[in-house]
C-alpha cells in the first residue's frame, strides 16, 4: 500500500494525467513537476522534413514521441502545408514508439503500421529486426536533446537513417508549481520521485540547484525512492551521482508499479 505517500513525477500536469490517476487511485498524493519546455526549430522544420523525404524517399518513418507529432503537424497547419505533410508521412510505413504516440498520429489521420512491444528505442529496433529491413531507409523526426542510440542501433541492423531535429528542450521557466515540492522535499516528506527522461533529469537538477547546494540535493534524494522510467534516464541520474531503480516496463504504469513495490 502506498496510501498517504507523496510521489512526484518530472512531467507537467498536462502530460502526467495517467500518472496522477494511477497514484490517486492508490490514495496517495501525486505532484507534477514541469521540468522541460520545447523550443521549436521554427516553421522551417516542416520544409526540412519534407525536403528530406523528397530527397531520401524513406521506406519508414519513426516517431519517438507524441510531442514531436503534435509540434510537426501543428506547425504544418500554421504554414498551410498540413495536407502535404500528411501525404508525405502516409507514403511511408509508420512506426510509433508507443500507444500515446500512435494516438497522436492517428489524430492527424496517419495510419500506424507498427508499435513495438517494448515502448523504447530497443523495441523499435526489435520491430525492424522482425521486418528484415536491411538496406531500407528510415526518417526519424526528433528532439535535439536525443541520444544517438536509436540511429546507431538502426544502422547496426542495416538501415540508412536520416534524423530531422524539430526542437530543443530547456528547463521550464514557470517555477510556480515547484514551490510545494521544494518545501516538502527539504522537509524530507517526498516519498518518491519518478524521472521520465534524461532531459527531465538535467532540468530537475538545473531548477533545484537554483535554491540549494548540490550536496543537500543529493542527500535529500538519497532519503527518497528514485525511479527511472528507463535505462537512459538511470544513466543520466548516475552522472549526478544518484542511484535509481529502473522500471522493468518503460512506461508510466510500469514506473508506478515499480515505486509501489519499493514503498510497500
Amino acid at each position: 500500500m502506498i496510501q498517504g505517500k507523496i510521489i512526484a513525477i518530472t512531467r507537467s500536469k498536462e502530460d502526467s494525467e495517467e500518472f496522477v490517476n494511477l497514484i490517486t487511485r492508490e490514495k496517495a498524493q501525486a505532484i507534477s513537476l514541469p521540468t522541460i519546455e520545447l523550443v521549436s526549430k521554427g516553421d522551417g522544420m516542416v520544409d526540412e522534413f519534407l525536403d528530406a523525404i523528397k530527397k531520401d524517399d524513406p521506406d519508414f518513418s519513426v516517431f519517438m514521441s507524441s510531442k514531436a507529432v503534435k509540434l510537426l503537424f501543428d506547425t504544418a497547419k500554421k504554414i498551410s502545408k498540413y495536407e502535404k505533410l500528411q501525404l508525405a508521412v502516409a507514403n511511408t510505413t509508420v512506426i510509433a514508439v508507443g500507444p500515446k504516440t500512435k494516438a497522436a498520429l492517428e489524430a492527424e489521420g496517419i495510419r500506424v503500421a507498427h508499435v513495438p512491444e517494448r515502448f523504447s528505442s530497443v523495441g523499435v529496433g526489435e520491430v525492424f529486426t522482425r521486418l528484415n529491413a536491411e538496406d531500407k531507409k528510415v526518417i526519424v523526426p526528433r528532439s535535439g536533446a536525443s541520444t544517438p542510440f536509436l540511429a546507431k542501433l538502426l544502422e547496426k541492423i542495416g538501415l540508412k537513417v536520416k534524423e530531422v531535429y524539430l526542437y530543443d528542450v530547456k528547463s521550464h521557466s514557470d517555477l510556480a508549481k515547484w514551490t510545494e515540492f521544494k518545501q516538502l522535499f527539504l522537509a524530507n516528506k517526498i516519498d518518491g520521485v519518478v524521472f521520465t527522461s534524461a532531459s527531465s533529469v538535467r532540468a530537475f537538477f538545473d531548477i533545484m540547484l537554483g535554491d540549494m547546494d548540490k550536496q543537500t540535493l543529493k542527500n535529500n534524494l538519497e532519503k527518497t525512492t528514485v525511479v527511472s522510467i528507463g535505462p537512459f534516464t538511470a544513466d543520466e541520474l548516475k552522472k549526478f551521482e544518484i542511484n535509481s531503480i529502473t522500471a522493468n516496463v518503460h512506461t508510466v504504469p510500469g514506473a508506478v508499479e515499480t515505486i509501489k513495490n519499493c514503498l510497500c
